[in-house]
């Protein structure tokens, strides 16, 4: 009884390691994640649902799996920097959040599995060949800006019936890092934002900055060009800077249409977006699925099924804005305190 009891506990022990042992990695390897992704505010839940998926699919970090965050605090010039760090560490996966890292990595490693997340054109951008077949290093999760763009400015009009004119506030200095790179593509959605905002006979001002210091001049110039609200782009950058949006916005009273629902937490206005949670656990389960031997060139490019409306009413009635019954139907959440 002994050795069958013996060898019914090695057999036990052998199926809860066995999501461990990846196919490709060698055999009492720990894997190795290398992620880079700001740690904003607003993005803590979506790192919380990273890590408890991975714990779900049977990963203890610090146990089996060690997951090395970065992120370069100096400007979006030193993502080139920051990748190469962690190639040289000889991570398994990296994972990338926003255009400017995911080209980042892919130019640092071509043989180091990426799994990108929040990236508006993928194909566009150089990063895969087709949504079905990646063909090199890099899938992931992407947010396909032009499903998105007419969709926001659209919620903006049933916000603000007789809107005529909006300012579109773009990192510059990401979008600067991108054009060297690929000149035609549109990664954060300004193109198809603008061709957007003509269908719908809208005056589009473009504010761009290139540092969280640039953001009071945008707001100001803003106002002096009577805009009647404003769409944030996409950005890593100004993920980590939200507050500081969220406070010009009420200062200078200007209805901003945000990026994330944490910034309509933090007392914006109105987000409408892929749900950040979802991404990062589809994220974590393509990261298992390539630490189990998986190539990323066979693994499809996924896309957010989950998109979130989430409207403040406080700060709606500090701007002196009525939501329409009709749109406070369809919010996924509405934050009234």
């Amino acid at each position: 009884m002994t050795i069958i009891r013996a060898f019914v506990v090695a057999l036990a022990l052998g199926l809860l390691a066995a999501p461990l042992a990846a196919d490709g990695l060698q055999p009492g390897q720990m894997p190795r994640v290398g992620v880079i992704a700001p740690h904003s505010p607003g993005a803590s839940s979506a790192r919380e649902a990273f890590r408890e998926r991975l714990r779900d699919l049977g990963y203890a970090e610090g146990q089996n799996l060690t997951i090395e965050s970065r992120w370069p605090y100096g400007g979006i010039e030193d993502l080139p920097d920051v990748a190469a760090e962690l190639v040289r560490l000889r991570v398994d996966v990296i994972v990338t959040q926003g255009t400017p890292a995911a080209h980042a990595a892919k130019e640092a490693t071509a043989s180091i599995p990426i799994v990108m997340m929040q990236v508006g054109d993928p194909i566009g951008s150089g990063l895969v060949k087709t949504l079905a077949r990646p063909g090199g290093n890099v899938t992931g999760v992407a947010n396909i800006a032009a499903d998105i763009a007419a969709k926001r400015l659209q919620i903006l009009k049933e916000i603000i019936p007789d809107l005529a004119r909006v300012a579109v506030l773009r990192d510059e200095a990401s979008s600067a890092f991108l054009r060297t790179r690929i000149p035609q593509s549109d990664p954060d959605g300004l193109r198809v934002t603008a061709d957007a905002g003509r269908a719908l006979k809208l005056a589009v001002q473009i504010l761009a900055v290139r540092r969280a210091d640039d953001l009071p001049a945008a707001f100001a110039a803003a106002v002096k060009g009577k805009v009647q609200a404003m769409v944030v782009l996409p950005s890593t950058v100004f993920g980590a800077h939200a507050k500081t949006i969220v406070d010009l916005a009420a200062t200078h009273r200007v209805p901003v249409l945000h990026i994330s629902k944490g910034d309509v937490a933090a007392g914006g206005l109105a987000s409408y977006a892929p749900d950040p949670d979802e991404i990062s656990r589809r994220a974590a389960r393509l990261v298992d699925k390539i630490l189990k031997g998986a190539k990323p060139a066979d693994l499809p490019v996924e896309q957010p099924t989950k998109f979130e409306l989430v409207i403040n009413l406080k700060t709606a009635k500090a701007l002196g804005l009525t939501i329409p019954p009709s749109l406070l139907l369809r919010a996924d959440q509405v934050i009234e305190q």
